[in-house]
């Protein structure tokens, strides 16, 4: 592939101090084990702690009704907007599964089934920022499901509790519980039903390296929506684009971290030195401390990568599987119906990630770190369990029984062919049955 580097990253995704990963490992476990043995008073010992939070946990009625009536009303309108897109895109995904049943053979039926979980658990981030549209994406997509219990945690603030925007809007997007907890200790009550008395089946949510950590460690005693590193962009921009919003989208992403990468394709070097040469003021335009955030990110883990053809944008763009991706050039139909690996796709100048991370409809709880080779982002289908069920007759066990026994044999797995044996015996006592392979 004829791909030229104009700028180099330092690496694919965001940089691993395994030292440090080592010592959060460390941490989370032990406040894991902590809580699991101490319960509730284990987890008000840390938010006292971590979030000097004395203050009730879990969120009353009458206080989110107050909130509702002090928020400005502005701002409830937006959250209404977003909410609203949201549900609406989860509901049509719910549209699109399908529970069928079908007759494989006289007398065999199959079918499927899809049941939600009993309960949810969803982190919503707090700090510095109020994290409306996370609140939105994980509450609504859950209830949309049918998922019958969904409790909300945040970290709450010293003398306010949960950020008041965020408790609205979990609370309009359905959530049945809200708890004033951040960090491991708010992921751990989730994980072990403190508090509520509901243990959550699946976690989801995005949060720092620890709650992503704490939600690793227990990956398997409970679900969750997927492992999630620093948040990335790729651009692929032809000649007709934009360098100035081309470089306006690299650092709308970059802003999130120092370790978030920003690639960008195009197909002249002309255009990646424009787009290059913007980049600096676009920096310039953020208050601190995002400004330092996309400097380093940047300046660390920025790429972009000049090739000749479509086909190799789109092998460049699959190979690094980002989490968004945008394409702003010609022919954005092509692009759908080639590109392949990505967390969620923005076709066309006139969108753009913000958009999708607010409020425009699709998921933005997303796949990173070249996950996107194997799963999507959060989806009705992440709650949903799909089972399958079989019944059949006893004629049909004249065929099933007899093969079921002849390569349960030929497995080494006489109960399994015994199983088989009985019934064809019980329900055809005159018949005679091949019940062994050919040796």
């Amino acid at each position: 592939m004829a791909v030229v580097e104009v700028k180099k990253r330092r690496s694919q995704t965001g940089g691993v101090d395994h030292g440090e990963s080592e010592k959060v490992i460390a941490i989370v476990r032990e406040m894991l084990d902590t809580i699991r043995e101490g319960g509730e008073q284990a987890v008000r010992d840390y938010a006292c702690k971590l979030d000097n939070w004395t203050g009730p946990i879990v969120m009353t009625s009458e206080e989110i009704a107050k909130i509702e009536q002090d928020l400005d009303d502005s701002l409830k309108e937006d959250i209404q907007f977003a909410y609203q897109r949201v549900k609406q895109f989860a509901e049509q995904q719910l549209a699109s599964l399908n529970e069928f049943e079908i007759e494989l053979a006289p007398g065999l039926i199959a079918g499927q089934r899809l049941i939600p979980i009993n309960t949810a658990g969803c982190y919503i981030p707090g700090g510095r920022y109020a994290h409306v549209a996370s609140a939105v994406m994980s509450v609504t997509t859950a209830k949309v499901a049918g998922v019958k219990n969904v409790i909300a945690c945040s970290p709450p603030k010293p003398g306010v509790g949960v950020n008041p925007a965020i408790a609205y809007t979990a609370s309009i997007c359905g959530a049945d519980t809200i708890m004033a907890l951040g960090g491991v200790q708010g992921i751990a009550s989730l994980a072990f039903g403190i508090f509520t008395g509901h243990r959550a089946d699946i976690l989801v949510g995005p949060g720092n390296r620890f709650v992503a950590e704490a939600k690793r460690l227990l990956f398997g005693e409970i679900g969750i929506d997927l492992f999630a590193g620093p948040t990335e962009i790729l651009v692929i921009a032809d000649d007709s684009a934009d360098p100035e919003i081309v470089a306006s989208d690299l650092i709308g992403q970059a802003e999130h971290g120092p370790d978030s990468p920003a690639w960008l394709i195009v197909f002249s070097r002309q255009f990646a030195a424009e787009v290059e040469s913007l980049i600096p003021q676009y920096i310039d335009r953020l208050p601190e401390p995002n400004r330092s955030s996309a400097t380093k990110a940047w300046a660390d883990f920025g790429e972009i990568s000049v090739v000749d053809t479509r086909e190799e944008a789109v092998a460049l763009s699959d190979n690094y599987a980002p989490e968004h991706l945008e394409v702003q050039a010609d022919n954005l139909h092509w692009w759908l119906a080639n590109l392949s690996n990505y967390g969620s796709l923005f076709l066309g100048e006139e969108t753009t990630v913000a958009y999708g991370d607010k409020c425009s409809g699709t998921n933005h709880i997303l796949p990173t770190s070249g996950a996107a080779k194997y799963t999507g982002g959060l989806s009705v289908g992440k709650f949903l369990k799909t089972v399958t069920y079989q019944k059949m007759n006893r004629d049909a066990n004249r065929s099933v029984g007899s093969v079921t026994a002849r390569i349960s044999r030929l497995e080494g797995m006489e109960a399994h062919a015994l199983t088989g044996d009985d019934r064809l015996a019980k329900y055809f006592p005159n018949e005679e049955f091949k019940l062994k392979p050919v040796s």
